[in-house]
């Protein structure tokens, strides 16, 4: 008004702070905002939320600036301001106060991470046989989370090129609150910014879902891992079920980078030194394999981390996978124990079980380029010799409880390295 601009002041419902979705508005209007009349035409803005935000208590005010609110376009305007009179919506046609209250409320982080839809549209979703779905719609690359009741278990979280697909399994009935976070790629921070709040409605909890605590969100390959070097998965789908309990999952290796891969279960089913046990990695140049035999039936989470070959440094974590198995006659055992000479390029065809039966003979082939002579060391020594690239050879394993694969590392070695290491079964 001082600058000679006309501005009036309108009053009506909003859901700002207190609001709670899927609330009815009855009595008198809660909230006031102001229109603009610039460049021949009505604009709305709130200076108000757009300068900052109260604490719990109503006592502190943060000053936030936030230009969202600032001559913002009416069709977002509505999302979260009901004016008294329909005429100030400056929309054609207007919505109604039920319409209004049915919404999905996008906060203002949805507009400004340029976030375009969400799905469904509605702010209260039924969950159907003990499951709810949520999709959202983006321009640019963006990463999300979410929380349910507060925590982050019970669902699946996939990352799009140009959004995500949520999965939720609510583990009781009733009316839960789900909300959803994001931030984008390029950001330096770890803080994500709460964008849309659902409200579920669950009538019966999906009880043969079983999500392991390990789990971390997002699940499965996407546009992120590519940027970490994983490129071209084998497996697309964030959860691999397997009828025999084997799986195996290749990758190229888009960056020089060394990988490890563990395998968790709930309840301490697998001890800390047979969380690799399970997983056999082969390196060919830029393709990697892993060959994953699961100790039992159940849920598992395969994990993956990488890190620089030049790099001195830890491996970080990238991203994992959820393994299922509902076949209960599972049972494999772990792969051989291998030792630090044991390098990545090499393979193991066979035995590849780690358990070996008593008083057999046991045929071996090793894929090891560059070693000068392999022998395995069991109550008799064993050589294996070289055909077409492999090291070939039986050995029987009467009367030992181990067995022990062991090289020359070159010809003018006069020692011998423990490369393998395997069990022998009671006699």
């Amino acid at each position: 008004s001082i600058a000679g601009i006309q501005c009036m002041k309108l009053s009506g419902y909003s859901k700002g702070y207190g609001y709670k979705m899927g609330q009815t508005f009855t009595g008198d209007s809660d909230h006031a905002w102001n229109a603009v009349y610039l460049e021949g035409r009505w604009h709305l803005l709130d200076s108000t939320w757009g300068s900052g935000s109260v604490d719990d208590s109503c006592t502190k005010f943060t000053f936030r600036y936030n230009e969202f609110y600032f001559l913002t376009h009416p069709a977002l305007f509505i999302n979260n301001h009901f004016p008294d009179n329909s005429n100030w919506q400056l929309l054609k046609p207007t919505l109604t106060l039920k319409e209004f209250e049915k919404n999905m409320l996008h906060s203002s982080n949805f507009y400004m991470l340029g976030l375009l839809t969400a799905h469904p549209e509605t702010a209260i979703i039924q969950t159907v046989n003990g499951k709810a779905s949520v999709s959202v719609d983006c321009r640019s690359a963006t990463l999300f989370s979410f929380k349910l009741k507060g925590t982050e278990e019970r669902g699946l979280l996939t990352l799009r090129k140009h959004g995500m697909e949520l999965d939720i399994y609510p583990r009781e009935t009733g009316s839960h609150k789900l909300q959803i976070f994001a931030k984008p790629s390029k950001a330096s921070d770890d803080v994500y910014s709460c964008v849309l709040e659902y409200v579920v409605e669950c009538e019966s909890v999906d009880e043969a879902v079983r999500l392991p605590k390990d789990l971390h969100q997002p699940v499965g390959p996407s546009w992120w891992t590519e940027r970490q070097g994983f490129l071209r998965p084998s497996q697309p789908s964030p959860v691999i079920h397997s009828n025999d309990g084997r799986c195996a999952l290749t990758f190229t290796l888009g960056k020089d980078i060394s990988v490890l891969a563990s395998l968790h279960a709930d309840g301490g089913s697998l001890p800390e030194d047979a969380s690799r046990r399970h997983i056999m990695q082969i390196r060919r140049g830029n393709q990697m394999e892993l060959k994953i035999h699961l100790p039992h039936a159940g849920s598992f989470v395969l994990k993956l981390y990488a890190k620089k070959k030049s790099d001195p440094g830890n491996y970080d974590y990238v991203f994992n996978y959820l393994i299922t198995c509902l076949n209960t006659e599972v049972k494999w055992p772990a792969f051989p124990q291998s030792y630090s000479k044991w390098l990545e390029e090499y393979e193991i065809l066979e035995p590849l079980s780690g358990l070996l039966p008593a008083n057999r003979n046991v045929q071996f082939k090793l894929r090891m380029p560059g070693i000068a002579k392999v022998l395995v060391q069991a109550e008799n020594t064993y050589p294996l010799t070289q055909s077409r690239g492999y090291w070939e050879g039986t050995c029987n394993t009467s009367g030992c409880r181990e067995l022990f694969v062991m090289v020359h590392e070159n010809a003018n070695h006069s020692f011998y390295s423990h490369v393998l290491k395997y069990e022998v079964e009671n006699q």
